[in-house]
């Protein structure tokens, strides 16, 4: 399995309790020293520093890829085409990542995304005030933030689904609350079929 977007390892170390092998890749040493540090004892997942723009996938390779809240940093037409060619036949890619809502209220869409919007402000508030006790983050943080996040992208539900249709036909893609879209795609085996 590939995890691209690992973070501190904490799903990878979840995935490594269904496969043999778990690569994990991350852009930032300081995430991959604090993944490391934390998994000592998962000798079957390899930690690395690498930039999935920069990386070398390897292709028909893995029975699995997963990425979770990290295409909003990547190229994502190139970036999942990476990912399904990596992917064996019959492999399967697993994507949870961020949309943008749609902002017209007058199209079926921008009505259901803005009543979501609502919602999802509501639940995020409250779980802000429940996990930090405060609303917003220190300024400071709220600032790396800013930064952390100044380059990032997030497509909207109709740019998610055309790009499936186009690139990964047959995927199942899901609208979640918290501004949050998953794809589910499963690579043709060697006869055509699923």
């Amino acid at each position: 399995m590939l995890e691209v977007g690992c973070g501190t390892g904490a799903f990878a170390r979840r995935l490594v309790e269904g496969a043999q092998h778990v690569v994990a890749l991350d852009l930032s040493p300081e995430m991959i020293r604090a993944a490391l540090s934390r998994s000592a004892e998962f000798p079957n997942i390899e930690f690395r520093v690498a930039d999935a723009i920069l990386w070398d996938f390897p292709a028909a390779h893995f029975d699995c890829i997963v990425t979770i809240a990290t295409l909003h940093h990547l190229p994502l037409p190139e970036t999942i085409l990476k990912m399904r060619d990596a992917l064996k036949p019959g492999g399967v890619l697993i994507v949870l990542d961020l949309f943008e809502p749609e902002r017209n209220p007058f199209t079926a869409a921008g009505l259901l995304d803005t009543f979501l919007n609502t919602a999802a402000m509501g639940v995020s508030g409250s779980l802000r005030l429940i996990r930090n006790g405060r609303l917003q983050p220190p300024r400071e943080m709220r600032a790396a933030w800013a930064a952390h996040g100044s380059h990032d992208s997030y497509p909207k539900m109709s740019e998610v689904r055309a790009l499936c249709a186009d690139i990964l036909p047959g995927a199942k893609v899901g609208k979640h609350l918290l501004w949050r879209y998953s794809i589910i795609w499963q690579k043709p085996d060697h006869e055509g079929g699923l």
